[in-house]
């Protein structure tokens, strides 16, 4: 058998199936195509092909209830829906069913097989169904937009951007708070570029030490220094013909900057104890989460070396400016969780939902993924709620606790004495019962507020008052 993936699609236009077919098979592919649904059906029974290219708009059903069908069946199924503008909110919704991309018509060739080869990547595995008794959701969540989850304006400008620079050969500068997803955004740029056939290799600028910082990024011949037993390909000719992506590069030693900016001027790598260079392709994408005008400024970061990389500037907004992006984020990694934990949740309550909205998740989106992780190891239930969540989740929202108000003009001086006069003949369990209250009247209702307010996490209150109304 040949180790050629063959693919299903599921067209009915004839024209693009002749359109399709050309570009999947020039590019190494075999294509089987079915023009309705009921075909398709027959066919992805026969196949088991790789990955299903679905028209949504169909002649004779509907394309998102055949994906259900198939994914029924073969829930590590990869299917890539396809939709016309007029139908993105039916993608939207392909996605949330387990979909694993979609291409918004007309589209070109090299967004199309980027497209492919991204859905062909994905870990077969990730979509595996429960065992029996198992969580009642049957396959993980969506990975959205090259992973980067969302639906804000804020996130969708950052998915144009990626779109506009991918097929450039100009570096990328890549800004945010840690945890925004800058790799994924880089990723997301080489994937859609024409050197996504190429390697995308990474290098942590502020993970390996300054001794060894030249030698990972332009490598080194046998015996140039001690411990140097064997010749080693630095990560710019590992990356030759794809993509280098350094990120906190910030963090680079600056005795290495100006080899870095030789480099990106002349396309040349000289690996540690050789004598001449060697010509190398590669394209540059770099990121940090500081702001690199103050470390040209405090001069860590050489300026003409910033304003090498600074070429198109891509800057990924944090979570606490995205509105409901942390819901799709948390419920997409609850998904995936439940699955690889066994547990049984399907989804928020209403309260997490509240709760997530307000707080600053000072660790974006990598700290919504550490608390669903921590819910999904620790507990198990139908919908995740606030006693399920980590203590210390508004640990940054403490440190910095909203002042008290100022008392109006004309209160009494003499507080102690009121104080005495109302705490006298409570029990402690009563005081904190006054104290939280008046605290969230004061707020308006809003427990987050008030749990700021007295330098607790908010699910603290809600059990406490979960507590005050069962009677405990």
């Amino acid at each position: 058998m040949s180790d050629i993936p063959t693919l299903l699609l599921v067209e009915d236009t004839a024209s693009l199936q002749v359109v399709y077919r050309s570009v999947l098979e020039a590019a190494g592919y075999q294509v089987e195509i079915a023009p309705d649904a009921a075909r398709g059906l027959v066919a992805f029974r026969k196949l088991n092909p790789a990955a299903v290219l679905l028209d949504i708009m169909l002649p004779d059903r509907d394309g998102l209830s055949l994906m259900s069908e198939m994914l029924e069946e073969r829930p590590e199924t990869r299917v890539v829906v396809i939709t016309s503008n007029g139908s993105i909110n039916k993608a939207v919704e392909a996605m949330r069913a387990g979909a694993q991309d979609f291409l918004v018509k007309p589209f070109d060739e090299a967004r199309f097989l980027a497209t492919v080869r991204n859905a062909l990547r994905a870990d077969p595995d990730a979509g595996a169904p429960p065992a029996q008794g198992g969580p009642t959701m049957a396959r993980p969540s969506p990975t959205g937009f090259r992973g980067l989850l969302g639906s804000s304006p804020a996130i969708r400008q950052v998915e144009d951007r990626i779109r506009s620079v991918a097929r450039s050969m100009a570096s990328v500068f890549i800004t945010g708070e840690s945890g925004t997803g800058k790799e994924l955004c880089a990723q997301a740029i080489h994937d859609l570029s024409p050197r996504a056939r190429g390697p995308f290799i990474v290098l942590n600028c502020g993970a390996i030490p300054s001794d060894t910082l030249e030698s990972e990024v332009f490598g080194h011949i046998r015996g140039a220094f001690p411990g140097a037993v064997n010749d080693k390909a630095g990560a710019a000719v590992v990356a030759d013909g794809g993509t280098l992506f350094l990120d906190q590069v910030c963090e680079m030693d600056l005795a290495l900057q100006p080899k870095l900016l030789r480099f990106l001027q002349t396309s040349s790598v000289t690996p540690v104890g050789a004598a001449r260079p060697r010509r190398v392709d590669v394209r540059i994408i770099c990121a940090t989460n500081r702001d690199p005008l103050d470390a040209v400024r405090r001069g860590t970061f050489r300026e003409d070396l910033y304003y090498r990389l600074h070429v198109v500037p891509i800057r990924m907004p944090a979570l606490r400016d995205r509105g409901d992006d942390v819901i799709e984020i948390a419920e997409a990694a609850l998904a995936r969780y439940t699955v690889e934990e066994g547990r049984r949740f399907t989804g928020l309550s209403d309260e997490v939902r509240a709760l997530f909205r307000t707080l600053p998740w000072p660790g974006n989106a990598r700290q919504v993924l550490n608390v669903i992780r921590n819910v999904a190891v620790l507990h198990d239930g139908d919908l995740v709620t606030s006693d399920m969540l980590p203590e210390d989740l508004m640990v940054a929202e403490i440190a910095d606790p909203v002042p008290l108000p100022p008392p109006a003009p004309d209160a009494p001086t003499d507080v102690p004495d009121q104080l005495g006069h109302l705490l006298a003949g409570r029990t402690l369990a009563q005081i904190e019962r006054l104290a939280v209250e008046a605290a969230i009247e004061r707020h308006g209702g809003s427990l987050p507020r008030a749990a700021r307010e007295l330098g607790v996490a908010p699910s603290t209150l809600y059990r406490k008052r979960e507590g005050w109304l069962s009677g405990e």
